[in-house]
């Protein structure tokens, strides 16, 4: 749908709400598909959705919940009669009626799991954390055996009756429920009816432990082209399935979190315009601390050597192109090394490798910019050795930037934190200070003060 129509009909629904015309605020939205469904219902109000939820079907109100940021579906399920929301849990995948209920205190959730039909298959899923495999699966209510006849397995789907999102992929398991092969629903239905299983299914499956980080498992399916995703206990019995489903929904999340994070902020859990302006501040403000911290060691480095700036005052004309010039080549270069950990082009063991490969890399880039700053500095003061001392120090700088910007990464790797806490802003802020002491020591040697 298009953007304009999709606006045409919120105006269309909010007047349907107005005239409190419940009937057809409902069939407005339960006539877009569920994406639209949820964007057209955040645009409502917390009164008008409390209004108009209880009155569509269901499956769509199951569907909206769904497409909404979990904060924000926890917060709208509490404000539901209990009747409501045990409707709409009943219509919800298990994995996101887990998410749901999760979310909510065990005085809220509790009620809901005593009525509704999925109980034991929910309460398996709400044990484990939600960034894991175990929080991000979906539980299979009936197990295909290795020993059944491909006519069994089929009759056991017809009577299991899967959502579209789990009847591509199947994964037998052996009388312990062990995980033990993968087969395509068209190997199934291909198969001559009493064809046992275990001869034809493919015994090498890729697959993840319950407490898997989610953005490990998204990297598994992303390496092996997967559409499903087996998730084992430490004894290799069959837990779930992740679907490529969830796989679009974790790329999303850690590439949004990624996002933030390279700006300087901790991620949002929620829509921007929902989200408390005391919330954003919070998560902004510990980070703008520790930049304003570490930015005074620039302060410090120039209070160090003022007597060289004093001596030579042309010097301060060079410092914003200086560290400017570092800060955006350490910069470039955390990011691209950023990506490449992300999509493992990179790891520890590669360090040296990567280290060597943007000394390189910086040594043209420092050359090229040396050139240009000997040229700049010599027309604008007219002094040979000036010149020289910027051209020197811009070259150094870029080496040092792109060193440090290749191997910051790959040290937070090491120690567990994400690398993007070391990008653009943190690495601008470090190359400031430490540039700065570098060019005056350079001007300090080559001009003589």
């Amino acid at each position: 749908m298009e953007p304009v129509i999709l606006d045409e009909t919120v105006a269309q629904l909010r007047a349907a709400l107005q005239r409190n015309d419940l009937s057809q605020a409902s069939q407005i939205v339960e006539a877009l598909r569920p994406a639209d469904q949820a964007d057209l219902f955040h645009d409502l109000d917390d009164i008008q959705q409390k209004k108009l939820l209880p009155k569509l079907n269901p499956a769509d109100a199951a569907d909206i919940f769904e497409e909404l940021y979990d904060e924000e579906a926890a917060e709208l399920a509490v404000q539901l009669p209990l009747g409501t929301l045990i409707r709409i849990v009943n219509e919800m995948e298990p994995d996101e009626a887990a998410d749901l209920l999760d979310d909510l205190t065990p005085q809220q959730a509790e009620p809901v799991l005593a009525k509704i039909k999925a109980a034991h298959r929910i309460q398996k899923l709400i044990r484990y954390d939600d960034d894991t495999a175990g929080g991000l699966m979906t539980t299979i209510p009936v197990a295909i055996e290795r020993r059944m006849t491909a006519d069994q397995a089929i009759e056991a789907i017809r009577g299991w009756n899967p959502d579209d999102e789990m009847t591509y992929f199947l994964f037998p398991t052996d009388k312990l429920g062990r995980l033990v092969g993968v087969i395509s629903l068209r190997q199934l239905i291909i198969a001559p009816r009493n064809r046992p299983i275990a001869e034809f299914m493919d015994t090498d499956v890729v697959y993840a432990t319950y407490d898997t980080d989610q953005e490990d498992c998204a990297d598994l399916m992303l390496r092996y082209d997967l559409l499903a995703l087996p998730v084992v206990d430490e004894n290799d019995i069959l837990l779930g399935v992740i679907t490529v489903d969830d796989l679009v929904d974790v790329i999303q999340e850690e590439a949004s979190e990624d996002i933030q994070r390279l700006g300087g902020a901790e991620p949002l859990d929620r829509a921007y315009l929902d989200t408390n302006i005391l919330l954003i501040t919070q998560k902004r403000i510990g980070w703008l601390f520790m930049l304003f911290g570490t930015a005074t060691l620039t302060g410090w480095v120039m209070d160090l050597y003022a007597n060289q700036i004093e001596a030579v005052l042309a010097l301060t004309i060079f410092i914003p192109m200086l560290i400017g010039t570092g800060g955006n080549a350490g910069s470039q270069t955390t990011a691209t090394i950023i990506r490449a950990i992300a999509v493992g082009d990179v790891e520890w063991e590669d360090g040296f490798r990567v280290w060597w490969h943007e000394f390189r890399v910086g040594m043209i880039l420092g050359v090229c910019m040396a050139i240009i700053a000997f040229g700049l500095a010599y027309l604008w003061v007219g002094d040979e050795r000036l010149a020289v001392t910027v051209s020197v120090s811009i070259m150094v700088i870029v080496l040092w930037a792109t060193g440090a910007g290749s191997l910051l990464p790959l040290i937070a790797t090491r120690l567990g934190v994400d690398p993007t806490v070391v990008s653009g802003p943190v690495m601008s802020t470090l190359v400031d200070a430490t540039g700065l002491f570098i060019y005056f020591n350079i001007a300090k040697f080559i001009l003589e003060i």
